[in-house]
C-alpha cells in the first residue's frame, strides 16, 4: 500500500494557497499572492492587479512612476479590500503573503488590526519589519513551502464512484 504524504503544517498549508493565489496576478513584475486567515479559516486572498476594469500590465504594460509599477494595487490590499466589500473584520487575523509586504502595506495591514505576518521571500528593503515591531504585530519567516501539491490520484480512481 502507498504511503500517503504527510499533512501540510498550517503555517505551510496557508503559504502554499498564497502561492496558488499569486498565480492570478497581472503585473509581471512580481506575483505576490495574500490569504487573511483567522482561526484556520479564510477570511480572504488577494493578488496584485489591476483596479476592477482597467487595463492589466500583461496586457497594456506597466505604468512605472520611481521604478514602481502603480497600475497594480498589491495582493495586501486587495485581500483586505475584499475583507471590506464583504463586511469581514480582519481584525485578530494572520496575513500568509508570499513576500515581505512594502511599507504601504505594512501599514494598511497594522491598521486593519492583522496580528500576525507569515512570509517566505523577503522584498527589497523597506519599512515594513520596523513598522511591524512597533506595532507588535509578530513576523514569521518560514522555509519557501514545497511547490508539489500531493493529491492522492491513487486513492482517489479506487475510491466508490457516485
Amino acid at each position: 500500500m502507498p504511503s500517503t504524504p504527510q499533512r501540510p503544517h498550517w503555517d505551510e498549508y496557508f503559504l502554499k494557497l498564497a502561492m496558488l493565489v499569486s498565480e492570478r496576478a497581472t503585473c509581471p513584475r512580481m506575483h505576490c499572492g495574500c490569504v487573511l486567515v483567522r482561526e484556520k479559516r479564510i477570511l480572504s486572498t488577494g493578488y496584485n492587479g489591476s483596479i476592477p476594469g482597467d487595463d492589466h500590465c500583461e496586457e497594456a504594460g506597466c505604468q512605472i512612476v520611481d521604478n514602481h509599477c502603480i497600475r497594480t494595487i498589491h495582493a495586501e490590499m486587495n485581500a483586505i479590500l475584499q475583507c471590506s466589500i464583504h463586511g469581514i473584520s480582519t481584525a485578530g487575523a494572520t496575513a500568509y503573503v508570499t513576500n515581505m509586504p512594502c511599507t504601504n502595506c505594512a501599514k494598511a495591514l497594522i491598521t486593519a488590526g492583522i496580528v500576525e505576518i507569515v512570509i517566505f521571500s523577503d522584498y527589497h528593503d523597506t519599512l515594513a519589519e520596523d513598522f511591524f515591531t512597533r506595532a507588535g504585530v509578530v513576523l514569521k519567516r518560514l522555509p519557501i513551502p514545497s511547490k508539489t501539491i500531493n493529491y492522492d490520484l491513487e486513492n482517489f480512481s479506487s475510491a466508490k464512484k457516485y
